[in-house]
């Protein structure tokens, strides 16, 4: 067994204003990804100035804030927020949800390039690699909470947590940082910065986090309020699966795409 560190969830404190590891970790995501954005849109010779990230950074973050959220709610707890609609913005309190974040994401994409009239799939390919970042931290804030822990277990490293009553638990938000955040990030930039086929990197992602996360879901705890919903099978799992089964099959598409484009091509410059 190894001991929790016991990390205080406020790293700050000024009177009656409280700053959270957990905020900070969505803010240097943020920040991160106009760096991430700027780089990968160099390297795909995308055509994306310095205020064009930084608005499409914008229009993600409210996506991600407004879609986690959102989905949240619809998809882990909607007979609570129906009985307590006051709760609905309480976002302090918890209550993120990756798919719905996602979904806001996509549909913030999609209006920031039909306003800017860019190429969605161009667009998102560059942008894909800032991602695993958010994950990866937004992972690490929660084991700080000492929150979405694991089941229980018999490994060497299994940890107590606070809320987790006395049972020692896979720390589960650790394997999804190192899976949905390092690896995930070193398989997307490798394609994004290899010049991988327009619409790769972007599926790759869904094909990717949906393998890992319907993975690693078998070792973390289900949400008290929803349990297993299907069988063996976490409300995560459900959301998870066909995110990797459309990400599957969109990336043979795409390289199909591409292989065709390609010999297209060169059988027009001979």
């Amino acid at each position: 067994m190894m001991a929790y560190p016991r990390i205080d969830p406020v790293f700050f404190r000024f009177g009656p204003l409280a700053f959270r590891w957990y905020g900070l970790m969505y803010a240097i995501s943020f920040m991160t990804a106009v760096f991430l954005v700027r780089y990968m849109a160099l390297k795909r010779r995308l055509a994306l100035s310095k205020d064009q990230v930084s608005d499409l950074i914008l229009y993600a973050a409210l996506g991600v804030i407004l879609g986690g959220r959102l989905g949240y709610i619809l998809f882990y707890n909607p007979a609570y927020y129906f009985n307590n609609p006051f709760k609905l913005i309480a976002v302090w309190e918890g209550g993120m949800s990756f798919h719905g974040g996602l979904i806001g994401v996509l549909v913030a994409g999609y209006l920031f390039c039909r306003s800017k009239g860019l190429s969605f799939f161009d667009v998102a390919d560059a942008a894909v690699v800032a991602v695993p970042v958010g994950l990866g931290l937004g992972r690490i804030g929660n084991f700080i909470n000492g929150e979405l822990f694991g089941r229980s277990t018999t490994v060497p490293w299994c940890m107590v947590f606070p809320a987790g009553g006395e049972v020692c638990r896979h720390p589960s938000q650790l394997y999804e940082a190192f899976l949905e955040g390092v690896v995930l990030f070193l398989i997307l930039f490798s394609l994004a910065r290899s010049g991988a086929s327009r619409g790769v990197p972007f599926w790759s992602l869904f094909l990717f986090y949906g393998l890992f996360r319907f993975s690693i879901e078998f070792f973390r705890e289900p949400d008290p309020q929803l349990g297993l919903v299907l069988g063996p099978f976490s409300m995560g799992q459900l959301l998870s699966f066909p995110m990797f089964v459309l990400g599957l099959v969109m990336v043979v598409r795409s390289v199909r795409w591409g292989s065709r484009r390609m010999a297209h091509d060169l059988a027009k410059g001979a």
